[in-house]
């Protein structure tokens, strides 16, 4: 969507305002150097009172050995137990490699800026940094990009390749085609998040990057479950525009299907806009309040390192 009042040239290219490039996202490998990637405060108890930053099956059983002073109650083996007469405990074991998944929001709601960048553009520049970091650290990358018609998950995988995979991936589905025919059904941002729920696996870190409109109670509850085995991180991506509309002038809204005409002097209707952005941001920071995530606001004029940071 594109916004018709006249502004100064804008330094980044046409082309890297609306569309992102492989080279781009390469190119973000040094600076993600810089990022240390999120370390939530959910924990889960060992035995042996050592404490984890993994979850559910980040955790895998190593041993048994005999009850010592100390343990955890809630670890020891009673099938061992019972076979030997003597308590024993059951031991675990970190997986080293953590599975770090980044959902990518490319619906046509993210095919829209009036500054900056295109926030499906800023949307993949952050999840770049995000697949580059979680390498240097010796993360598994995986991740999953939805458009309205399409959704795509990449398993979690090591090394660099793994981080180019999804890099090529984000390329191909992010950047606008307007020759592709929609024919199938639309896919709901609750479809979207309940197969995120089956694709990241327990202990996984999961960011979710998108403008999460049509954020409803249902897809609310698949982000809950999700917080109950993954430490989720959601980015919110919006353009300022988005935050209120001008205070002055009249102003024509295309996408090229349908226009829109805006006369500032509707003060009603520029309140009653700045209110229902102000309400979908309150209730992301809410939902990520009350269910211990992790929430980040990002406009389409940020540095996207700067956000991560």
């Amino acid at each position: 969507m594109l916004f018709s009042q006249s502004k100064k040239p804008d330094p980044i290219p046409v082309n890297e305002r609306v569309a992102v490039s492989l080279k781009s996202l390469i190119d973000l490998a040094k600076l993600a150097t810089r990022i240390h990637l999120h370390r939530g405060n959910k924990r889960t108890q060992q035995s042996g009172g050592y404490v984890s930053r993994f979850k559910g099956r980040g955790m895998e059983f190593d041993e048994a050995r005999l009850y010592q002073a100390g343990d955890d109650i809630r670890s020891i083996d009673w099938r061992v137990t019972a076979r030997t007469g003597k308590p024993h405990t059951k031991i675990f074991r970190e997986e080293r490699e953590r599975p770090v998944f980044i959902s990518v929001d490319n619906r046509l709601t993210m095919q829209f800026a009036t500054r900056g960048v295109f926030k499906s553009v800023l949307a993949s520049k952050l999840a770049g940094l995000l697949a580059w970091a979680a390498e240097y650290q010796g993360d598994r990358i995986g991740g999953q990009i939805f458009s309205d018609y399409e959704c795509l998950e990449l398993k979690p995988q090591n090394g660099r390749s793994a981080v180019l995979r999804f890099l090529h991936a984000l390329v191909a589905k992010t950047n606008p085609n307007p020759t592709i025919t929609k024919k199938q059904n639309a896919i709901t941002l609750d479809h979207v998040l309940a197969r995120l729920n089956q694709h990241a696996r327990p202990g996984s870190l999961v960011y979710i990057i998108s403008d999460f409109r049509c954020l409803n109670s249902v897809a609310e509850s698949y982000l809950t479950k999700l917080a109950q085995h993954c430490e989720v991180v959601l980015i919110f991506i919006y353009d300022p525009l988005e935050t209120s509309l001008p205070l002055k002038g009249r102003y024509r809204f295309t996408d090229n299907n349908r226009d829109v005409l805006f006369d500032a002097n509707d003060k009603d209707r520029l309140l009653s806009y700045q209110q229902r952005f102000e309400l979908r941001k309150q209730q992301l920071e809410s939902l990520a309040k009350k269910q211990g995530l992790s929430f980040i606001t990002c406009s389409t004029l940020d540095d996207p390192l700067q956000c991560l940071r």
